[in-house]
């Protein structure tokens, strides 16, 4: 059954709920592949991320952090063999472009590791995102970028939503006709494991350019 969590951002560790059902979910723990959002950088990435999984006591055997500074094949190879997949959160666009680059995305939704995301990471796993200024982006047009796809719906994550409601629900409705969009901001999760749809935290579907929050299951 495959499992993917879309996480927001966690300024401290994982709320307890989330740690207990990852490390239920997480059974096997040789290897974690971690895909860099910076991949020119080589130093200190995925440091946060990893101290969520550490606090939760979820450690691996082996970690990898899969950058520019790894070969494109053994990049391929750590991912096909993870255990866990964890796509780190920071630049989006970065990411999104070595994604294609190194030919990772079609690996990654033939694996059956549990997939994660941060932020960024959750993002680039989803089907389709906006990029829009308004989002903090560096572009002046908006423009639609694909994910990875693992599920069918688009996210928005780690965004100062609760004070910008109106302007995410205009920029997004559009692309609320066509999927449906989970929003949310910090200490925030939506883990899907086969049919089912988990929520934590503060998230809200957009749906059909209607907004409204989610009711907590984890």
């Amino acid at each position: 059954m495959k499992t993917h969590y879309y996480l927001g951002w966690f300024n401290d560790f994982f709320p307890e709920n989330l740690g207990r059902v990852l490390e239920e979910d997480i059974a096997d723990r040789k290897s974690l592949a971690m895909i860099s959002s910076n991949p020119l950088l080589n130093e200190d990435v995925g440091a946060a991320e990893r101290s969520w999984l550490d606090q939760a006591g979820i450690m691996f055997e082996d970690y990898h952090l899969i950058n520019y500074h790894v070969q494109k094949e053994d990049a391929q190879a750590f991912i096909q063999n993870a255990s866990a997949i964890f796509l780190l959160g920071g630049d989006t666009l970065k990411q999104n472009r070595f994604l294609i680059d190194y030919e990772l995305s079609d690996i990654i939704k033939k694996s059956t590791a549990v997939v994660l995301g941060a932020s960024a990471g959750a993002i680039n796993m989803s089907a389709k995102w906006l990029c829009s200024k308004n989002f903090g982006y560096p572009v002046e047009k908006s423009s639609l970028y694909d994910g990875i796809g693992l599920d069918n719906f688009s996210v928005l994550s780690h965004f100062d939503l609760e004070n910008n409601m109106e302007l995410v629900q205009d920029e997004l409705s559009s692309l609320s006709e066509e999927l449906n969009i989970y929003a949310s901001n910090k200490d925030c999760a939506v883990r899907i494991k086969g049919d089912n749809v988990d929520i934590l935290g503060n998230v809200y579907l957009i749906s059909q350019s209607k907004i409204q929050k989610l009711d907590e299951t984890l």
